[in-house]
């Protein structure tokens, strides 16, 4: 065997062995786990928890509550509330990915070369950072959905600019520790470019702390989007985001409760599951 195979299946078995260190913790939760991954596959595959269309109405049974037959009970048209929300599922957990994708690039962008660069480039993007970060991100983000529009796209566009400081002030901290580190002098003095070593070295072990803020943020970018949705900035009716269902259901607070409760509820079970792996996750970078 070659040098070089020797090195590649080294590599190989250490990822597994991190991976294996890295899942075991989050089997001590299997209730939080579970519930972050019904999200995620009913939000990708709503149909294989339930056979019913969000909008087949039958008003003879508006306003049900919850049973066996709906688990959520009915709307004030006999829609299955359960079945509306997985399938909001799929336009809330899409806006809040694509939030929190467009976050973690921009803010590795601009920590790496906040971190890697310095000098007066590092002061002008903190001083951005910074002044980003005093502003409230629901503030932030309601102005910036305001000037773009209404919709998925512009939602998700400002809800990625409230999160994106976030990651890129852990970026910057964690570029600094690891650009100090004796492998990467022994990386330099062995003859590799600056490139070779950012993409090699810095990058790979710089990016625990961002994956736990990215599972902790997602959190945060569910509830954003869930905000905005409530205050009427989503997707218009029929769509069936959390957010309008709970606010559609405030128009039944007294006779029927479970319209926005429930779907309250559910929100904040995403919210703290997500919360509670993120928890573990930092845990295991300490």
């Amino acid at each position: 065997m070659s040098e070089a195979s020797s090195h590649e299946s080294y590599e190989t078995v250490g990822w597994w062995h991190r991976a294996a260190a890295t899942l075991r913790p989050l089997g001590r939760r299997p209730g939080f786990v579970l519930a972050v991954l019904f999200v995620i596959v009913s939000g990708l595959a709503p149909g294989l928890f339930t056979s019913r269309s969000p909008s087949d109405t039958s008003p003879a049974e508006k306003l049900r509550g919850p049973s066996f037959s709906h688990l959520f009970g009915t709307d004030e048209l006999g829609r299955d509330l359960f079945t509306r929300m997985l399938h909001g599922s799929t336009l809330t957990i899409k806006v809040t990915g694509g939030s929190v994708l467009i976050a973690i690039v921009a803010g590795l962008a601009l920590g790496i070369v906040s971190g890697f660069f310095g000098g007066w480039i590092d002061v002008l993007l903190m001083r951005i950072v910074d002044v980003l970060l005093a502003i409230p991100i629901l503030m932030m983000a309601l102005t910036i959905i305001t000037a773009l529009g209404f919709g998925l796209v512009p939602m998700a566009i400002a809800v990625a600019v409230g999160i994106t400081p976030g990651f890129a002030r852990t970026t910057r901290a964690e570029v600094l520790r690891v650009r100090s580190q004796p492998y990467v002098e022994a990386a330099r003095t062995g003859g590799a470019s600056w490139g070779r070593v950012l993409w090699r070295h810095i990058l790979p072990n710089s990016w625990g702390p961002v994956g736990v803020l990215a599972v902790l943020d997602f959190g945060t970018a569910v509830l954003l989007v869930s905000t905005l949705s409530f205050l009427g900035f989503g997707s218009p009716p029929p769509a069936a985001e959390w957010g309008s269902l709970i606010s559609h259901g405030r128009n039944f607070l007294i006779t029927s409760p479970w319209l926005s409760l429930l779907p309250g509820l559910f929100v904040g079970l995403v919210v703290f599951s997500l919360n509670h792996v993120a928890r573990t996750l930092e845990e295991l970078e300490r």
